[in-house]
């Protein structure tokens, strides 16, 4: 098999990721990883899961394509992504990965309005006279 396809969601960011088992250059929607995160803090986020897996990803590279959300919510959707083509690939890491809360999909979404408020919670503000 050339690639493992895998998936990762975070609130509204939805990453659809290929690991290749070979050196390459890390790409993420048709462009460098360095190129849309030019920090190198996110960088190293983003290939955490390998790191933490010991692998060296010097020999891997993916291809990604990230749809909704903000930039932050990409990288946690990418991050889960990676994650689990990793597990696919060599299933006897899911012990380590799991460990670090990598395999965790983040449940928080943001609230939606309710009638009569002026936000998710926020209320008029009250006065007594």
């Amino acid at each position: 098999m050339e690639y493992t396809y895998s998936l990762g969601r975070r609130k509204t960011s939805v990453a659809t990721l290929r690991l290749y088992t070979k050196p390459g250059k890390n790409l993420l929607n048709d462009k460098a990883l360095e190129e849309v995160y030019a920090d190198n803090h996110v960088q190293t986020l983003v290939v955490e899961p390998l790191k933490a897996a010991d692998l060296d990803p010097k020999n891997f590279y993916f291809t990604a394509k990230t749809v909704g959300g903000g930039k932050f919510s990409r990288v946690d959707a990418i991050r889960l992504a990676l994650a689990r083509a990793i597990i696919k690939l060599y299933p006897e890491k899911k012990k380590q990965l799991k460990e670090l809360g990598l395999l965790t999909r983040d449940p928080r979404m943001v609230e939606r309005k309710k009638p009569g408020l002026r936000k998710a919670r926020r209320a008029e503000q009250y006065s007594k006279r």
